[in-house]
C-alpha cells in the first residue's frame, strides 16, 4: 500500500469523516444495530454497496481527470440527495486538508471543474497526485466506507472498542475483493462504470436529515 493510503485511511487526517456515521446513527436510533454481530452485518452491507461504488470512483479518478463527467456520474449513483451532500461536504474538507499536503495543478484543476466534487473523486484525485495507483485509491475507499461507522458505533452505543475494530478487521478480505474489482473497472468510461446501488442506505439517510431537524443529532448524516 503506497503512503498516500495510510495517511488518507488515517483517522487523524482532518477529511470530515468524524462528523458522519454512514448511516449508522439512524440505523442505531431505530434498533437496527445494537450490538457487534447487528454491526457487523451493517458494516459488510455498506462496504458491498456504498463502499464499492466510492471504491470504483476513487480508483477511476486516478486515471481518469474528466471531472465534471465523473461527477455527474456519481450523482447519478447517488439518489438520495442526503447522500450526496454528505459526500460533497467530506469532499469539500478533503480538498482543504489535501491542498496543505499534495498542492498540485491537477486539484485545481478539479475544484475548478466542480468546487465541491464528491468524496470519492477527491479520494482518487489525491492519490493519483502522491504517486500512488487506482488500488491504493480504491482500498482506501472501502476502508473509510466502514470505518467511520465502526467508529459512530462506539460513540453512539457505548460497544468495546477492541470488538469494533475486530469485526472491521473480519472484513479485510471483502475489502480486498472491493477494491480489486474496483480497479478492474478503472478504465472504463465514466458513463459504463458500475453503479452498486442501496436503497436502505438512502432510507437511513434521508430519515436522518428529516429527524436532524426535530431534535439534535450527534452526526451531520
Amino acid at each position: 500500500m503506497h503512503t498516500v493510503a495510510l495517511v488518507l485511511s488515517d483517522s487523524r487526517f482532518p477529511g470530515g469523516g468524524h462528523v458522519h456515521s454512514g448511516g449508522l446513527e439512524e440505523a442505531a436510533a431505530r434498533g437496527l444495530v445494537t450490538d457487534i454481530p447487528t454491526l457487523g452485518l451493517f458494516l459488510a452491507g455498506r462496504l458491498r454497496t456504498a463502499g464499492e461504488l466510492a471504491a470504483i470512483f476513487a480508483a477511476a479518478s486516478v486515471k481518469c481527470h474528466e471531472w465534471s463527467t465523473l461527477d455527474a456520474e456519481l450523482d447519478a449513483r447517488t439518489p438520495s440527495p442526503a447522500q450526496r451532500e454528505a459526500s460533497r461536504a467530506q469532499g469539500r474538507a478533503t480538498v482543504r486538508a489535501g491542498r496543505r499536503a499534495w498542492p498540485s495543478p491537477v486539484l485545481d484543476s478539479l475544484v475548478a471543474a466542480t468546487p465541491r466534487p464528491h468524496h470519492a473523486i477527491v479520494l482518487g484525485a489525491l492519490t493519483g497526485i502522491a504517486g500512488g495507483g487506482a488500488a491504493d485509491a480504491a482500498l482506501t475507499a472501502a476502508y473509510l466506507s466502514v470505518s467511520g461507522p465502526a467508529s459512530a458505533a462506539i460513540r453512539l452505543l457505548g460497544l468495546d472498542p477492541f470488538a469494533v475494530n475486530a469485526a472491521v478487521t473480519r472484513l479485510g478480505d471483502a475489502m480486498q475483493a472491493v477494491a480489486e474489482g474496483a480497479v478492474a473497472s478503472a478504465d472504463l468510461p465514466p458513463a459504463d462504470l458500475p453503479g452498486p446501488g442501496a436503497p436502505g442506505l438512502d432510507l437511513l439517510a434521508e430519515a436522518h436529515v428529516r429527524h436532524h431537524k426535530e431534535e439534535v443529532r450527534l452526526f451531520a448524516s
